[in-house]
């Protein structure tokens, strides 16, 4: 049997100690041959019945083994799978009821959870934090180095030199890597892992209620090194985060093998139930049944060249759900009771609010929401406009490549040169802009004489910035704006770690019919500065991500 050479012989099938009155029995089902749970001396060794078996340190909480078909996967750098960089000292217990082993962990205000069923080759895990007493909130599964190809090598972190911060690496062809780089909004997975073998390795991420950031949060999901590879279940990170942190519990996220194919859809947030896990006693734990549902029978006012979401946001909570592209029909389930704030997203744009109230057991249903045709600034007649308004960079130069690269990555177009309006002007503009690096980008456009005889509004709008970075403009030489204030955004790095994402704003300013060139056959040159008195140089200089920019008629 797989990993049998490091199990005693005496095996358990009881309630141990004082968590037993933490649950009551479970309903069970015929147990797996080989299902059960045993004690090695410094682990708590777990048997599935099915072809995993795995251990957890009885002293740390720690993941020490993960045998799967008779091969350990667990191994890196001589690390063990844990909560943050691992808990240490801690209160370690295990507990069996029918079907159900489940293992304890308590570290300070933290406990954290492991749960195997029997027959399955999965893991559960549950995470409840209650305060900042650690840090941040992650789990990682460390895996042995070969254990699977390197399929996403823009996360492959062993390169010769550190460029930044160490955690941002560039190859000797000039491209560079960092275990940030995961190209993937929280919405866009529900797994991440490798198959290789005939043997397939996953995290199952959670539906992230307790998480921050939103549906189009970035993080690191997963990396590999010369000492061999990691899955990310990242459930609070500070970095680029636009949101305070929420506390409670998260889960389950699960640990899954397969036979090399992808996990089993009934795994995947918003559609995994855990009906048998109702009775366990974990602290926060909230079943189906003390859950609602918000539902709108569709939108109007949209734009449909672009995917809508609906966002809902509370400081305790944040679901999210996609509207249909036919009609805009949404429905989030699995919601806990609560009043939320219900967003629209127009692409990552938020074009719509309202405040939604949610029971348990009861599904909120709105009638069609009309988005006001103000609400969305593409909607606004312009003489001109580079990029459109959806929240992102997107079709911007080197825009794509930035959820994967470095700025100074070999791949990246130049991010110089001037831009004249009627000749691709979107793609020839950079996505983002550094003091250091390209501030005063001049943008070349014509006005007719009836256009160059009033005033206008020239609006950019941006997506996040780095050290206060802000735009600041001049026309013609011949009028400057003032510096605007700085709009709130995350106070850590965004720009070189792969994310766009911060606190979408729009800057506008009132130009006046004094500054343009009055002979239509002239160009009138804008020059855009990044204005701050904050950040390093080069790419950690000021900076900011573009949406889009306008001036309006």
């Amino acid at each position: 049997m797989p990993g049998s050479a490091n199990r005693p012989v005496r095996r358990r099938a009881f309630v141990l100690g004082a968590t037993a009155a933490a649950g009551t029995a479970l309903t069970g089902t015929a147990h797996a041959a080989g299902f059960g749970w045993s004690d090695d001396g410094s682990t708590y060794v777990v048997d599935t019945g099915a072809q995993l078996v795995f251990k957890v340190s009885k002293s740390t909480g720690d993941l020490t083994s993960l045998v799967y078909r008779g091969t350990e996967y667990q191994g890196y750098g001589g690390m063990n799978s844990h909560i943050e960089s691992g808990l240490g000292a801690s209160t370690v217990s295990i507990r069996q009821s029918g079907s159900t082993i489940l293992v304890s962990v308590t570290h300070g205000t933290l406990r954290h959870y492991y749960a195997a069923r029997s027959g399955e080759n999965n893991v559960y895990l549950w995470t409840y934090k209650a305060d900042t007493s650690v840090s941040a909130t992650r789990y990682i599964v460390r895996v042995k180095k070969g254990a699977f190809l390197n399929d996403e090598p823009d996360s492959y972190t062993y390169a010769p030199t550190a460029i930044e911060a160490s955690d941002v690496f560039r190859k000797s062809d000039g491209q560079t890597r960092s275990k940030h780089y995961s190209k993937r909004r929280v919405m866009d997975y529900d797994h991440i892992g490798w198959s290789a073998g005939g043997v397939g390795l996953w995290m199952v991420r959670s539906n992230h209620e307790k998480a921050s950031g939103g549906p189009f949060y970035r993080s690191l999901l997963r990396h590999q090194s010369a000492e061999g590879g990691g899955l990310y279940e990242i459930l609070y990170y500070g970095q680029n985060q636009t949101e305070d942190q929420r506390f409670g519990l998260q889960g389950p996220y699960v640990i899954a093998f397969t036979d090399g194919g992808a996990p089993s859809s009934a795994l995947f947030p918003g559609t995994l139930t855990t009906p048998w896990a109702d009775s366990l006693g974990i602290p926060g734990y909230v079943p189906a049944s003390g859950r609602g549902k918000v539902a709108g029978v569709g939108m109007s006012g949209r734009n449909t060249a672009y995917p809508y979401t609906v966002g809902l946001a509370n400081a305790a909570a944040q679901y999210w759900g996609s509207a249909r592209s036919s009609d805009g029909y949404f429905s989030v389930p699995g919601v806990l009771p609560g009043t939320y704030t219900l967003t629209v997203f127009k692409g990552e744009l938020a074009v719509y609010t309202t405040s939604v109230s949610v029971s348990a057991g009861g599904t909120t249903t709105l009638n069609t929401i009309a988005i006001p045709s103000s609400n969305d600034p593409s909607n606004a007649s312009a003489i001109w406009r580079i990029g459109d308004w959806n929240g992102t960079p997107g079709g911007f130069k080197n825009a794509d490549l930035m959820t994967y690269a470095h700025p100074s990555d070999a791949r990246a177009a130049s991010w110089t040169g001037n831009v004249v309006i009627g000749n691709g002007e979107t793609s020839a503009f950079p996505c983002y802009l550094w003091k250091d690096v390209n501030s005063g980008i001049l943008v070349y456009f014509r006005l007719t004489a009836a256009q160059a005889a009033a005033a206008h509004t020239l609006r950019i709008g941006v997506t996040t910035a780095y050290a206060n970075g802000r735009p600041q403009v001049t026309v013609n030489d011949a009028w400057t704006s003032a510096v605007p204030s700085p709009p709130t955004q995350p106070n850590t790095r965004s720009l070189t770690n792969g994310s766009y994402r911060g606190n979408n704003h729009t800057f506008s300013y009132s130009v006046p019919a004094s500054a343009w060139k009055t002979d239509p056959s002239q160009y009138n040159v804008l020059r855009i500065d990044v204005v701050s008195g904050s950040g390093a140089t080069g790419f950690l200089s000021a900076g900011t991500a573009i949406d889009a920019i306008d001036l309006l008629t």
